[in-house]
């Protein structure tokens, strides 16, 4: 069988740029912001003409526009163009005017070149191949400069061998060099290998080193995607395809358990599909995650921000922990007005999160993730709560967001601003396609006059084939079929895309997260004023049982209460603050947050608080009491002393807990009657209310509670049972290894938890970056 002639590869020139022509697709011309060639213009229709590739040549069709399309000065319904035509829309004297050219020079493709996947984009910049070493980064000092805040200031080198071979290094940069998608630290690169700096790729084709500046203007294509669980027996996204083209602004609807939060996490890599393919500019986003999840924003729906802060603090320190730390304070702070400034926030600088409006709250996240210039945004249900005015605004600020130069879309259950939309996604219950296509022409395909009918419709005709029907509509063959920008294409082969990048600047990420969770924890004045009161209230208690010195009758209550304290303090500190962060932290997590620095910030803010609350207990409680204690010494230090220490670790070690605690639970609220639960098994295990010496079972459990040792510790400082001879657990022994063994298992315990919440913290990330 003869293979049909391909129709050659062309350009078509118009006064706003050239747009080179791939003959595998459909090139659309309309006054539609999300047609491939755009023109503003009263003469020209919304959907005008189509340039369409046919066997060996394009031929352009009038689409039934009202002024008619004209072809080298004549009229045409459907005329058969090449190199040198003439195409004006609208008038065939002075309307819009569009050259069809053939390309100045052959360049690789995705379809002549796969390592070279920026199908038809012609290079930013071309310069010889370099025969020596070139630096590259964003101080004007390097060889090839690159002026992107997402770039270090000295990146990555690429080294000339003496056999015409080339090699790239990274220089320790913030967001890593990646080498076709994969993050290395050094790799050889072979012609058409992709090396990705910042929002810049490099490929060295025939003679060249060719630059490729990611703009904002890209394109998605879904292709096929499938999600299953329960070992594939039931579907929640089924075969699910359309392309989504430059400064689109894309709607998903459906009735609930239609899939559109799978379809989310499916399109930003979250939660890759088990089957099918995401292309981002022609590169397949699952295999170049690494790399390109630095181009994806993504708005939750609940607000990825510090409501204690200020709007202009909250981007700052977003911004330190996503920019490079060698980028200068007035650099990010430059970066940070520019975002507030397009957002329409400069009137809400200082005010805190939590005092705006909706709709405000909702512009700020926005502006979080715009502060990298990513090229896809993605928003779930931005307008969920609010006003039909504040919906009609968000998504007005969405609409100017993607004719700025951006990819947008939106997950919504609002239909009231479709009409705003260029494209808009109806899933159907099974996570199938029910129609894809232009907002204004979806009622009249479904059959329906209001979108109430049809969210009815979905949910009472389960039998009906949604997707078949719109398969074999024309609007499947034009929004899907024709306006494909890439061809259909496998999954490249599987690679470990869990890995993420090396996290660089571990040091700099916990100091900004110190500084930023301490400004936060500093402007929640109740909780100041319980973290203040908290260990008066417990120590006063304690030194009303202690009296004026310790005696058989006092000691063990006292003792009690300062183990209670300590245990409320510490576990109150921390039991609501990872649960309450889990969103920020899965966003920051996916954009290169370490997760052992963001652990750590924790545990030095409240680690130092919970301290300087046991210490303040125990001074509270037991200054200037006599303690009675043999010889009047601890085993080691001053008896006051020892017991300090014991209170302090106690203390941390619920603190801990209650971070573990924080890192199980699914919401914020079951925390406190799980905080009462912590304190009673504690009092129970500590060894001061029940004989637990040789009690199996129950004598091991209490290994495991921190109150058992802390409590021990206590005891064997003041030698409990001389206080109370009935009391004979060895644990409360006036000896040096009875205590040291105490604060050991304390410590041990300590880092035991540490561990624990460093797994379930895991748990919470997206699937693409657990390790």
């Amino acid at each position: 069988m003869t293979e049909r002639p391909v129709a050659p590869e062309l350009v078509l020139e118009t006064e706003t740029g050239s747009t080179p022509m791939n003959p595998i697709r459909d090139y659309h011309v309309g006054r539609d912001p999300s047609s491939d060639i755009v023109f503003d213009d009263a003469r020209v229709s919304w959907h005008h003409a189509v340039l369409h590739p046919e066997d060996g040549h394009w031929t352009v069709e009038d689409e039934h526009s009202a002024n008619g399309t004209y072809a080298d000065g004549r009229r045409v319904r459907v005329g058969e163009v090449g190199p040198g035509s003439v195409i004006r829309f609208g008038s065939p004297d002075d309307g819009p005017r569009a050259v069809l050219t053939a390309p100045a020079r052959a360049r690789p493709s995705a379809v002549s070149h796969p390592a070279l996947t920026h199908t038809f984009r012609q290079p930013t910049s071309v310069r010889p191949l370099p025969t020596r070493t070139v630096r590259i980064g964003r101080d004007p000092g390097n060889d090839l400069v690159v002026d992107d805040l997402m770039v270090s200031r000295y990146h990555a080198e690429l080294h000339a061998h003496a056999d015409g071979s080339y090699e790239i290094v990274d220089l320790g940069s913030h967001n890593g060099t990646y080498l076709n998608g994969l993050q290395v630290d050094r790799a050889d690169i072979r012609p058409g290998d992709i090396v990705g700096v910042g929002h810049s790729d490099f490929c060295l084709i025939d003679d060249e080193l060719q630059q490729y500046v990611d703009t904002g203007e890209v394109s998605l294509d879904v292709q096929d995607l499938t999600v299953t669980v329960d070992r594939g027996t039931k579907r929640l996204l089924d075969h699910v395809s359309f392309p989504v083209g430059e400064k689109c602004l894309l709607a998903v609807v459906g009735p609930s358990g239609s899939g559109k939060s799978t379809l989310m996490n499916a399109l930003t890599g979250q939660r890759p599909a088990d089957h099918g393919t995401v292309l981002y500019d022609g590169r397949d986003l699952y295999h170049d995650y690494a790399e390109l999840r630095q181009r994806i924003g993504l708005v939750p729906q609940d607000d990825i921000l510090h409501t204690q802060l200020t709007v202009h603090a909250a981007l700052s320190y977003a911004a330190e922990l996503r920019f490079p730390q060698d980028t200068a304070k007035a650099e990010r702070r430059a970066r940070v007005d520019e975002v507030i400034r397009e957002l329409g926030l400069e009137e809400r600088t200082r005010q805190h999160v939590h005092s705006l409006s909706g709709g405000q709250r909702k512009r700020v996240s926005v502006a979080l993730e715009l502060l990298t210039k990513p090229s896809l945004l993605f928003l779930d249900e931005p307008t969920s709560g609010l006003d039909p005015g504040m919906d009609r605004s968000v998504m007005y600020m969405l609409r100017g967001l993607a004719d700025d130069g951006r990819t947008v879309i939106v997950v919504t259950h609002s239909v009231l601003s479709l009409d705003v939309c260029d494209r808009l996604l109806v899933l159907a219950p099974g996570g199938r396609t029910a129609y894809y296509g232009p907002p204004g022409d979806a009622l009249a395909f479904f059959g329906f006059e209001h979108w109430p009918e049809a969210f009815e419709a979905f949910e009472q005709q389960k039998d009906r084939d949604w997707a078949g029907q719109y398969r074999d509509s024309p609007f499947h063959r034009r929004y899907v079929v024709g306006a494909a920008v890439q061809p259909q294409r496998p999954r490249e082969a599987p690679v470990d895309v869990g890995l993420p990048p090396k996290p660089r600047g571990w040091g700099a990420q916990l100091r900004t997260l110190v500084r930023r969770y301490t400004a936060a924890l500093a402007v929640d004045r109740t909780f100041l004023a319980i973290m203040i009161a908290l260990p008066f209230v417990m120590g006063a208690m304690a030194r009303a049982l202690a009296g004026s010195e310790l005696t058989r009758r006092s000691s063990l209550n006292a003792l009690l209460i300062l183990c209670v304290g300590a245990v409320l303090t510490g576990a109150a500190n921390a039991v609501r603050e990872l649960v309450k962060e889990r969103v920020i932290y899965q966003r920051e997590r996916a954009v290169g947050l370490s997760r052992s620095a963001y652990l750590m910030s924790k545990v030095v803010v409240l680690g130092t608080v919970t301290v300087l609350q046991a210490v303040v207990l125990t001074l509270v409680a037991l200054l200037g009491v006599d303690l009675n204690v043999p010889g009047g010494e601890g085993v080691l230090m001053p008896p006051l002393v020892e017991i300090t220490v014991a209170v302090a670790l106690l203390a941390f070690n619920a603190m801990m807990l209650g971070l573990l605690v924080s890192a199980v639970v699914r919401k914020e609220e079951v925390t406190m009657p799980l905080l009462v639960l912590l304190a009673i098994v504690q009092v129970v295990f500590c060894g001061a209310l029940l004989p637990l010496e040789n009690v199996l079972v129950l004598e091991q459990l209490a290994w495991l509670v921190p109150a058992r040792w802390g409590f021990a510790a206590m005891a064997s400082t003041i030698d409990l049972p001389a206080f109370a001879p009935g009391d004979h657990d060895p644990l409360f022994a006036h000896t040096a290894d009875v205590w040291l063994l105490a604060v050991g298992m304390l410590l041990a315990l300590s880092l035991l938890f540490g561990l624990l919440v460093s797994r379930l913290l895991r748990r919470h990330e997206p699937a693409v970056m657990r390790k």
